[in-house]
C-alpha cells in the first residue's frame, strides 16, 4: 500500500528517478523542468528541504512499498490558519487507478490538521481532465481562470477547496 511521506534527504535517490523516468508524461501537461534542473538536482532538492524546515512548504511523496516514489504532493506558500497553494505530479504508470485522488485527500487532512489551514487552491491546465477529475473528488470547485505563467505556460483554471478540522 502506498503511504505518503513527508520528504526527507534520503528519498532524492528515488524522486530523481521518478522525475526523470516521468519526464516526457510530465511535460506534455506542464512546461518541461529543463535539462538545467536534473543537472543541479541536488541543489534545489537542499533548497526544497530548507523551505520546508523554514515551514514555507510542505512537501511529501508518495511512496510505493518497493520504496519507489509514485507521485509528488505538495503545499506551497503556507500561511498557518489561512491558505496554501497545492501541486501535485503522479507516474504515468499509476494514473487512472485513483492514487492521486487518494493522495490529495490525504493532503487535504494533513493540510487541516496538521497545518491548520482552512483553504487550499491547486491550478490545472484546460487540457488537463485527469486533474480536473481529481481535484472534483476531492472537493475542489473551479474558481477563476489561472494565468499561463501560473501553471507551466498553458491555459488554466483555479480550483479551490475549504477545508474543515474534520478532514
Amino acid at each position: 500500500m502506498p503511504e505518503l511521506q513527508r520528504l526527507r534527504a534520503d528519498h532524492a535517490p528515488a524522486v530523481l528517478a521518478f522525475e526523470l523516468a516521468n519526464r516526457a508524461y510530465f511535460a506534455a501537461s506542464v512546461t518541461d523542468r529543463g535539462d538545467d534542473y536534473f543537472e543541479r538536482f541536488s541543489d534545489g532538492y537542499e533548497a526544497l528541504l530548507a523551505e520546508q524546515e523554514a515551514g514555507v512548504c510542505a512537501f511529501h511523496v508518495l511512496v510505493d512499498e518497493d520504496g519507489s516514489v509514485l507521485g509528488r504532493f505538495n503545499l506551497f506558500d503556507l500561511v498557518e490558519g489561512g491558505s496554501a497553494d497545492l501541486g501535485y505530479r503522479v507516474a504515468q504508470h499509476v494514473t487512472g487507478r485513483g492514487v492521486a485522488t487518494a493522495a490529495v485527500g490525504e493532503l487535504c487532512r494533513l493540510a487541516a490538521t496538521r497545518h491548520g489551514l482552512r483553504t487550499l487552491r491547486a491550478a490545472t491546465s484546460d487540457a488537463n481532465i485527469a486533474s480536473q477529475k481529481v481535484l472534483a473528488k476531492a472537493g475542489f470547485v473551479p474558481v477563476g481562470r489561472a494565468l499561463p505563467a501560473e501553471i507551466g505556460g498553458k491555459q488554466g483554471t483555479w480550483y479551490e477547496r475549504t477545508l474543515t478540522p474534520a478532514d
